[in-house]
This record gives C-alpha cells, sequence and structure tokens, in this order.
C-alpha cells in the first residue's frame, strides 16, 4: 500500500511542477489574468496535498496498524486534488462551464482530508 501511494505522489507531484511551468510559460498573455490565477491556484493546491499526502504515507510506513482515518485522508486528498485542481485546469484550458460547480466539491473533499487527519491523528496509539 506505501509503495501505491509513492507512486501516486510521485505522479502527482510531477504533474504540479510540470503544469505549474506550462501556466508560467506556456499560458502567460494566452488566457485572462483571472483563468491564469486559477491555474496558479491549481497547481498550489495540488502541490501543497501531494506534500500532505507524503508526510502521512511517510507516517503511515511506520505505524504497525493503519487508522482508518489516516487512510481516508489520503483517499480524500487524492480525490480533492482529481475534482479541485482538475476542474480548475480544465476551466483555464477552455473546458466546459459544467466544471465550475466542482471546483468546491474537490474543496470539500480537501477539508475532509483534513478533517480525517484529526480523526485518524485521535486513533493513534503512541
Amino acid at each position: 500500500m506505501i509503495k501505491s501511494w509513492l507512486i501516486v505522489i510521485a505522479f502527482s507531484g510531477l504533474l504540479s511542477v510540470a503544469l505549474g511551468a506550462f501556466g508560467a510559460h506556456g499560458l502567460n498573455g494566452k488566457i485572462s489574468e483571472s483563468m491564469l490565477s486559477a491555474f496558479q491556484t491549481a497547481t498550489h493546491y495540488q502541490m501543497f496535498h501531494t506534500l500532505a499526502l507524503l508526510g502521512i504515507t511517510v507516517l503511515m510506513s511506520q505505524l504497525k496498524t493503519l487508522p482508518k482515518g489516516l487512510v481516508a485522508a489520503c483517499f480524500l486528498w487524492l480525490a480533492g486534488i482529481i475534482f479541485f485542481s482538475g476542474s480548475l485546469y480544465g476551466l483555464a484550458l477552455g473546458g466546459p462551464n459544467w466544471l465550475g460547480p466542482v471546483t468546491p466539491f474537490g474543496g470539500l473533499l480537501l477539508m475532509m482530508g483534513w478533517v480525517s487527519l484529526l480523526i485518524g491523528s485521535l486513533q493513534l496509539k503512541l
């Protein structure tokens, strides 16, 4: 399980940096400032949560039993990255308008991940 998460994390981090560079160099002047800002927000949130995933995965690798809250946080953050950042990438690149309502849903998933981390932390027996 840890190896699978590390592969997902590595891919997400790579994608975040690549998309950040694309936004800064490939989109500057080609999309509106508000859409460029949304694209940058997507890359920032993706990287922040990728690093959070890395931290929790390192923690889980040291535990004998995995609290369900920690595992849930990983899945919620991954889903949040996909829905929050993915919808912002899509909107900035001219995707359909129905992506707009997806963004807050993704943000809610990210927040639920933090709540799950709290719950999982309370479940730890250290």
